[in-house]
Formats: C-alpha cells, structure tokens, sequence
C-alpha cells in the first residue's frame, strides 16, 4: 500500500497543476487511455473535469480486482473525494470501498449498485447502438452483419441487442453474428474474431472492445484491400478518424461531458445516483463518418433521423438489458 500510494501522489502531481487545496477527483481505467475509444473518453473527462472546474486530478490504470481494492482505498486515504472507476469490472470494489469510507464518492461506469456514496452511470448507448444497427441493414450486400465484443458483461451485451435491433427494423431477413474474445484489449483476438466473421459473409461489423478496435479495424481494412465491401462501425467515442478509410460511423457516447457533469453534481452536492444518460440529454448519438459519405444512403440517414426522434419521445423503445440492482430498502421489481 505505501508504495501505491508514492504512485499516486507522483501521478496527482504530472496529471494536474491545479491548487493543491483543490477538490480532488480520481480515475482508474483497467485499459490504456490511448485506445481511441472507450479508456481515451475517460481521460478525457478527467482533462475536462481538472480544466474546467480547477480539481486536482490523477490517473491509474488497474488490471486486477486486487489492484482495483488497493488504488480504491489508496485514492480515498489520500483526500481524493471523488473518485471514478470506469467500467463495470469496478462494481464489486467500489461497493467495498464505499462502506469504508463514507465521505469519498464512488463512481462506477456501467455500473449496477447504488448507495449513499456510490453512484453508477448508465449511458444510453445502446439507443446509439440501434441507430449504428439500422445504418448496417441498410448498407449490407450480403444480409450478414457482424458484432464483435469484449467481456460478455451486461452493458456490453445491451448494445449488441440493440444493434441487432436496428438491423433488423431495415433488413428483418438480416444475419447476425456475434462473437466475444474475453479480453477488452486483445489486438490480435480481436482481428481475428472479424476476420472469421468476414469469412462468413459478414459485411457490415461493429465492435464493443477498447484496444482491441485496431485489430478489429486492421481486418476490415485488410478485406476492402483484397477486393470486399465490407465496411466498420466504431463505438463508445467518436472513432471516425481512427480508420477513415473503413469506418462509416460510430455509437458515440460523450464521456466527458457526463464526466463533467458529474463533478459539478458532486461539488454541488447533488450527485445521486443511478445516473441515467442517453439520446433525449444528448449523452449518446449515432455520428456518420463524413469522410464515407454516401455509403449509408441519403433515404436511410432520413429514416435514422426519424428513429432517433420517436426515441427521445418516448415513441420508440429499444431493447436493452437493465442490469440496475434495487437499492437497499426497495421492493423487488416484479
């Protein structure tokens, strides 16, 4: 524990210049921030969170449920007073953390469970995920798409119905197959779970991994260059950019805008928890790639936009798993 915590008053230091009698916010990714995706959101949270609110901010990247306990604990014995572990791999050693220490915030992405001190963020992304869906119906060739995810966990899974979903509201006679590689940041699983799909005709794909995406990416682009159709969809952030030459839009989630949020709730002392994101705050979208326009056909952005409407007025429900456990004291949902 001493030598976490030298870690982290070093890391505090490099991450923020901020007032050292600051309020000071925490993050704890179990991936690189440099993943262009979903970890890269994150740290560009706490950026904004540390720029625009003056907080001291510092980050850690985790792997094990043990170190997850172990930077929890180390983060709130150090005077971090809100502190974010960004996934729901976090759920189970916030809780723990939460109980021992009353006056810290607990904040877990995707999270399930919440308490006093403990506040989970559900994002809505699976209604971009729709969206993203209804794009690949209308653009596949062959009526196979593809989804490609990491850890088989609830949110994860959501998204993947829900992009089922769309594609079948444009194409209902529509494939879709769907492989999880256990790992978030496997490059080379990841390639090669697309590149099995492509095998089987699969010619729209979209993800759910964090690194793994540019393996992912890398064997859409290897496809198109031997001949194929086949195009990619990126998710969690704005991927567009991460591989132009492939990618025709992307499930985006504004994570650091919620992130933001959140610390203005916390220092307000308003932040209660579950946070429930998605289309109608404009947390989440579906953002077409502009350097691919004209694949998805003008006719069916035209749809995409009226779905997107009848789900902000509540005209449209798309499926989605509710992962939320009762609070203590609730009764048991029916």
């Amino acid at each position: 524990m001493c030598l976490f915590l030298a870690a982290l008053g070093c890391d505090a230091d490099s991450d923020s210049a901020a007032d050292s009698a600051a309020p000071a916010v925490a993050l704890l990714t179990s991936g690189p921030v440099s993943d262009a995706g979903w970890h890269a959101g994150a740290y560009e949270g706490l950026q904004l969170i540390g720029d625009s609110l003056g907080f001291r901010t510092s980050h850690q990247q985790t792997r094990t449920p043990a170190e997850f306990d172990e930077a929890f604990l180390a983060y709130a014995q150090s005077g971090y007073g809100l502190i974010f572990g960004h996934g729901f791999e976090y759920q189970d050693a916030a809780s723990r953390a939460a109980e021992l220490h009353p006056e810290v915030t607990f904040v877990v992405s995707s999270g399930s469970r919440s308490g006093p001190n403990l506040v989970p963020i559900v994002f809505g992304l699976h209604e971009a995920s729709y969206l993203a869906g209804m794009a690949a119906g209308a653009i596949t060739r062959s009526g196979t798409v593809g989804m490609v995810g990491g850890v088989e966990i609830p949110s994860a899974r959501g998204t993947f119905i829900a992009f089922a979903a769309g594609v079948r509201a444009t194409r209902p006679d529509a494939a879709v197959l769907e492989t999880f590689i256990g790992s978030w940041d496997d490059v080379s699983a990841a390639k090669e779970a697309a590149a099995a799909q492509l095998r089987q005709g699969a010619d729209a794909l979209i993800h759910n991994v964090d690194a793994a995406s540019f393996g992912f990416f890398q064997a859409v682009r290897e496809a198109r260059a031997r001949g194929g159709e086949a195009w990619a969809f990126g998710m969690n952030r704005d991927q567009n950019d991460v591989a132009p030459d492939v990618i025709v839009g992307s499930a985006v989630i504004n994570i650091p805008g919620i992130f933001l949020e959140t610390a203005r709730d916390w220092r307000a002392g308003t932040l209660g928890g579950p946070m429930l994101t998605g289309l109608a705050g404009g947390s989440v979208d579906f953002v077409p790639n502009p350097a691919r326009s004209g694949v998805i056909p003008a006719a069916s952005l035209v749809r995409i936009d009226e779905a997107r409407a009848a789900i902000v007025e509540g005209r449209l429900e798309v499926p989605r798993i509710d992962f939320l456990e009762p609070a203590a004291g609730d009764p048991p949902s029916s």
